[in-house]
């Protein structure tokens, strides 16, 4: 399962899953409880996350951290690792 979480509305994340053919679930973290939890961000009042990427076991358990996430080779990082 993917999922992002974002500092946005749901408005917004819908908007821009529109726009964009987004085709993965988007949390809103407009408290930004997610983003201070995994490091995206330093604190509720921050107007923007960074861009990290988890994978998560089944367990629960994170598997592997990407601490800078270039979008345009994420998709490819990410394969790799899984295969």
């Amino acid at each position: 399962m993917i999922l992002g979480a974002s500092f946005d509305t749901m408005d917004e994340n819908a908007a821009f899953a529109e726009k964009f053919q987004f085709p993965f679930r988007l949390l809103c973290d407009t408290g930004r409880e997610i983003g201070v939890a995994y490091g995206a961000c330093d604190g509720p009042k921050d107007r923007s996350a960074r861009r990290i990427s988890y994978v998560i076991g089944p367990d629960g358990t994170i598997t592997h951290v990407f601490p800078k996430v270039d979008a345009r080779n994420h998709p490819r990082e990410v394969l790799d690792l899984l295969a």
